[in-house]
Order: C-alpha cells, then structure tokens, then sequence
C-alpha cells in the first residue's frame, strides 16, 4: 500500500507543477512536439530541431521530405520529470530518453537548461536520442555497439551559429571526467563488448566517452581515413568483430595508444559553408480541453514500467472519462491501459466497453479500431470451437483501421499477426503488409524481427540474418537479437537452404566520410 501512495504522489506531484499550464502543439515535416512552454519557446525549439534533422540529412545523404510516421516529442518541464517517466522512481539521473515503438516511436526531452560547456544539457540528450532514430530509421546496416553510442555521441554536441551555420564534431565536455579520471577501458573491449557488460556508472561514462572519442578520431584523422567504413563493412560481410576489426585498424594496441595521444590534441570540428535551411513549416496549436488534460496521462500510460503504475494510470483516465466523456481518445486511452495490464489483472468487460464508447463515438478511430481486433482474437484463443468465419470477423476492425490510415504501421502488423495467433501461413498480402510496416517503421524492433522471420520461412535466410543483425548490436537490445539469430540459423540448417545472396547496404559511417 505504502508503493502504490509514494507511486501516485510522484505523478501528482509532476501534474501539479504544470496544473496551470496548457499544452501546446507545434508540427514540422519530421516532429510533432508537444510543450507547457511558451508558444515562443516552443517554436524555436522546433526550428533548431527541424534544423538538426536538416544537418543529419545533409551531412549522411538521406533525402528531404515529410515522414508519415514523425517523431513525437514530449517537453517535461524538469529533467527530473523525464527521469521518472523513464525509470519510474524519482532521482533518477537519466534526462531524457528514446522509445522505437512500433506504435509510434516517441521521446522525451525537458524545458531545463543547465550549461556545462557547449549546448544545454537536454539538447545534447535529445540530439544523441534523436540520433539513434535517425540511425535506425535510415540505416539497414548492423553496427556495433560502440558505434552506435559513440555516433550518437558525436552528434549529440551539435550546435547552430547565430546565422544557422552547423557545427558537428565539438568536443563532449561532459565526459572529459571519464575520459581524463577514470581507468579506461582498452580499445579491443570496447570493440568487442555490449555496455551491458559494464558494471557500474563510472564503467558507463568511460564507455560513452572512449566511443565517442574513437568515432571522432576515425572520422578526423586523416591517418585513419577510410578504416572505420572498411570495418563496418567487413562486420555487414559475416565476418566476426576481431576479425574486422584487426583488418581494418591493424595492431588494436597501437590503435588504443593512437586514441590516448588523441586526447590531448587540439579537436577539429566541421561548420558549414552556409547556414542550414529549415524545411517546411511550423505550426503550433493550443490543445483543445479533452486533449490539454489526457496528454500527460497518455505520456504516463506509455511510459509505465510496470502494472501497478499503468493501474493507477488507469484510475486516474477512468476519472477522466466521467469528465470528458465525449472524446473517443479518451476511452481509447482508458481501454488501453486496461488492457494492457495483462490477463490476470485487468478487468476485460471493462476495457471492451471503454473500446466500445470510443468507436461509438468515432466509428473510424484507428488505435481504437485495432484495440478491438486485438480483443477479439484474444478471446478466440480461449474458445473451444473457433470457426474460419470467426477469424474473418476479428479482423475487420484491423482492415477498416488499415484502410483509415494506410501509412499507420500498426494496424498492417496486426493483421500479419492475426494468422500467427490463429496457427496458419500468413498469405502474401499479409506479408507485403508487413514489409509495409517494417519500411514504415523500421526503428521498431517487433516490426524488425517478425519480418525477419517472415524472410526465414520464405526461405531468404540472408536477408534475415541482415535484419536480426541489427537488433543482435544494439546495446539496448537486452541480448534477444542473439536469440533471434540463432533460431534463424537453425531454420536454416533444417531448410539446408544456404540462403540468397544480398548487397551490403549503406552504412552511416560511409556516408560521413
């Protein structure tokens, strides 16, 4: 009982600081970001990171043009705000943090700004965030973890002129204390091991710090031109990382000596010839009531941790429903976080009826529409006798979301899904939908892997292994992606099929060079 009180203090307490702030919208080409700011603020927020997407694109020759699926971003007031959201308990000193969701990828940044050297604190968290989605969204290589940190770390010290001209590759001030203080960590375990296997938050720093340092060093020193896009591109080959590594940097030790000297040179960084344009529009928009008073009760039932604060969260949207009982969204949002707090504790009557009202009201609600497919062939699942026609009939409100919103990935997804829940091949159309969903959001690791399974049983074990790859190096992965590449080796080994040949994709460290 004691949990359940400090839990629902600690979210009352973050409503409270912004009781009298009104949410406000702005939408560019590539973001939609929402703020308790001022509408000033929140403009030329906007424009800086409409101008960061500009620079990413420019720089790693990645067209221009308006995303269907863009970015959301939640400002929260403090960076203790995002720290909560993000772990579930204050004192976290996280600031800000990145979810690829196939359900709409979304972060979440806050309105502080605390200066060391450089950008702002949450900038620098934000641009390392959103360089991670950049990385998976544009990029189909496998890269090691390192990289994958140390790139976004590179990013993360981006700043603007007064004129807009970019300036990439400044210094991380912030992790001079691990780089400079604490014991460092050798070159090849930083080639050749996960962060996870770092143990404490000083091994973290020094891991972020040296990764950093090592991409800024590769990209920079004209020595070295050309090795690191050589060794990804090995590691995109199958061949394993001391292999590529070795071949590419030569005696890891002298690379690891190179690196210590490179700490005490003076860091080149790169500004633009000419100031950086912002593509498109913004425009910003004050919420409407039923909107202001369920956003931060929508970002608290996307982030929960765990049930016992998605039920709280849940209570707290059903008092909402009695106020704003006309707003589909509203009773969508409920009927979510009912359902989403699993088989043995969530109240399934109830989380129908609040699907029920949503679609009542707004017959063609996309997220809602799904909701109810999802419910329906769940409770098959728990028939006796279950009929082709039942099947047919679950899917529909999944057809109608899809053909509402045909760039939603979700609902593309779901319908794969469905013949999988009910134990048959998925016909082709359900698979091109998949790949739909995958090319929609190819940030997503659900979208990653069921494709990459849908390219096992078809045979082309390739391609598979090129998709798992991706999730296997991501240091946020938690170690499924190895999981995943062994079941797709043993699909192989019992098809005997060696697989269909593929050209190595692009890669972000070839196109910064």
């Amino acid at each position: 009982m004691r949990k359940a009180t400090i839990a629902a203090a600690l979210i009352a307490a973050t409503m409270a600081t912004s009781a009298e702030a009104k949410w406000l919208r702005a939408d560019t080409d590539n973001f939609v970001i929402y703020s308790e700011g001022s509408e000033r603020s929140l403009h030329s927020f906007a424009e800086n990171l409409q101008r960061f997407d500009a620079t990413l694109r420019l720089r790693l020759r990645v067209p221009d043009g308006k995303e269907p699926n863009r970015l959301t971003i939640y400002l929260v007031p403090r960076a203790a705000d995002a720290g909560r959201l993000a772990t579930g308990k204050a004192g976290s000193s996280i600031a800000g943090f990145y979810s690829a969701d196939l359900d709409g990828s979304y972060a979440v940044s806050n309105r502080e700004v605390v200066k060391f050297k450089g950008t702002s604190a949450s900038q620098q968290t934000l641009f390392h965030e959103y360089t991670h989605h950049f990385m998976k969204r544009y990029f189909g290589a496998a890269f090691p973890a390192w990289f994958i940190e140390g790139f976004a770390e590179f990013y993360s010290t981006t700043d603007f002129t007064s004129k807009g001209h970019y300036q990439v590759g400044r210094p991380a001030y912030f992790r001079a204390h691990g780089l400079i203080n604490m014991p460092r960590i050798p070159v090849e375990d930083l080639l050749l091991k996960q962060p996870r296997e770092m143990r404490t938050s000083g091994q973290m720093d020094v891991y972020y710090g040296r990764s950093w340092l090592l991409t800024h060093m590769l990209y920079y020193d004209p020595g070295r031109a050309g090795q690191l896009t050589a060794y990804i591109d090995a590691i995109n080959r199958g061949e394993d990382s001391k292999k590529a590594a070795n071949g590419a940097f030569g005696d890891l030790a002298a690379l690891d000596r190179d690196l210590q000297r490179y700490i005490g040179r003076p860091l080149t960084f790169m500004t633009s010839a000419a100031p950086v344009p912002i593509p498109g529009t913004i425009t910003i928009r004050a919420l409407s009531h039923a909107e202001d008073a369920l956003l931060s009760w929508q970002l608290e039932r996307r982030s929960a941790r765990d049930g016992e604060r998605l039920a709280e969260v849940r209570d707290e949207l059903g008092k909402l429903s009695a106020e704003y009982g006309s707003s589909a969204s509203v009773w969508y949002e409920l009927a979510r976080a009912e359902w989403d707090l699993g088989d043995e504790k969530r109240d399934a009557a109830a989380a129908r009826a609040a699907v029920d009202k949503a679609l009542a009201i707004e017959p063609k609600h996309v997220r809602a529409n799904i909701l109810l497919g999802e419910m329906m062939i769940h409770n098959l699942g728990r028939r006796d006798e279950v009929s082709n026609a039942d099947w047919v009939a679950a899917r529909q409100p999944i057809i109608l979301a899809n053909n509402t919103d045909p760039d939603d990935p979700v609902p593309l997804y779901a319908y794969y899904d469905s013949f999988l829940q009910q134990g048959i091949t998925p016909p082709k159309i359900a698979v091109t939908g998949l790949e739909r969903a995958f090319a929609l959001s190819p940030e997503s690791a659900s979208a990653r892997i069921a494709y990459a399974f849908a390219l096992a049983r078809s045979g082309d074990f390739e391609r598979a292994t090129r998709l798992a790859k991706v999730v296997a190096f991501d240091p946020h992965d938690g170690g499924q992606g190895e999981q995943i590449l062994a079941q797709i080796e043993t699909m192989r080994e019992r098809t005997g099929n060696a697989g269909k040949a593929a050209t190595a994709p692009s890669t972000a460290a070839d196109a910064d060079q």
